[in-house]
């Protein structure tokens, strides 16, 4: 039989037959043929392997070694999985953390939510109407209430260049036309002048000769027709010498487009 020795180490456990080979010699010889043939037997009888426990882990020594292999395996395997369960209670602490409002925000968020329902509520399709209805109607009441002028004016004397400027609304748009008679470029703006004031009644458009502002000869032959722009007392916009820009003879739709084009009109 195979001694606990035998079955901590694991050896002697295959082909291991035990005969008292040392005691009672003598009773060997007095022992009969049936017994001998006993003994051989058991002696050629393969030993069998101790019982196997069932163990699931990675072991593959039965020995000391192998149990204390298996037990640092199994501590760093706990390890291990209390590392985990540390950083998922980590991640959890932070997300509560973050998601917790204190009473002063929970106040203010709540706040919110019901100015967007009120909101809500006055956003709709009759509210809407109303409130455009009304926009409208303060804009037309602005309007009625802006100067109309839809002529050109003719100052005849600086006097009047600098009072048709300087006491205008200040959110009047002023276009004032310095001309030379006997110059064609000059006849030409003027009756695009004419043609435009009619379409921008809110503009004020304003003509007078080159002699009457005290302008140099130079500029009387050679800056003409000329297009100063003011609004609330100041020049916005100084034009000399158009006729290099639209030519001798052009049209209203020249002159709208030009205008237009440097902001000095509003688009219609």
């Amino acid at each position: 039989m195979a001694t606990l020795e035998d079955k901590i180490l694991g050896e002697k456990l295959q082909n291991y037959c035990s005969s008292s080979e040392d005691e009672g010699s003598g009773d060997e010889d007095s022992q009969s043929g049936d017994e001998e043939g006993n003994a051989s037997k058991m002696c050629s009888v393969r030993a069998e392997p101790p019982p196997i426990n069932n163990w699931n882990g990675s072991a593959t020594n039965t020995g000391p070694k192998g149990v204390l292999e298996d037990w640092k395996r199994f501590k760093q395997l706990e390890a291990e999985n209390r590392k985990e369960l540390a950083k998922e209670r980590i991640a959890l602490a932070k997300k509560l953390t973050l998601t917790v409002k204190t009473a002063q925000e929970e106040e203010e968020a709540k706040e919110i939510d019901e100015l967007e329902d009120e909101l809500n509520e006055l956003m709709d399709e009759d509210f809407l109407m109303k409130y455009q209805q009304q926009r409208m109607q303060e804009l037309m009441a602005q309007l009625q209430k802006a100067p109309k002028f839809g002529k050109v004016l003719t100052l005849n004397s600086q006097e009047e260049f600098l009072n048709a400027i300087d006491k205008e609304d200040s959110k009047v748009t002023i276009i004032v036309h310095i001309y030379n008679n006997g110059v064609k470029a000059c006849e030409s703006m003027d009756g695009c002048l004419r043609l435009l004031a009619p379409d921008y009644p809110a503009v004020k458009y304003c003509r007078i000769a080159a002699d009457i502002t005290g302008l140099s000869r130079h500029f009387r032959i050679d800056g003409v027709p000329a297009l100063l722009v003011y609004k609330g007392g100041q020049i916005i916009g100084n034009f000399v010498k158009l006729a290099n820009e639209l030519g001798e003879d052009f049209f209203a739709t020249d002159v709208e487009k030009f205008l237009i084009e440097y902001g000095m009109l509003p688009e219609n």
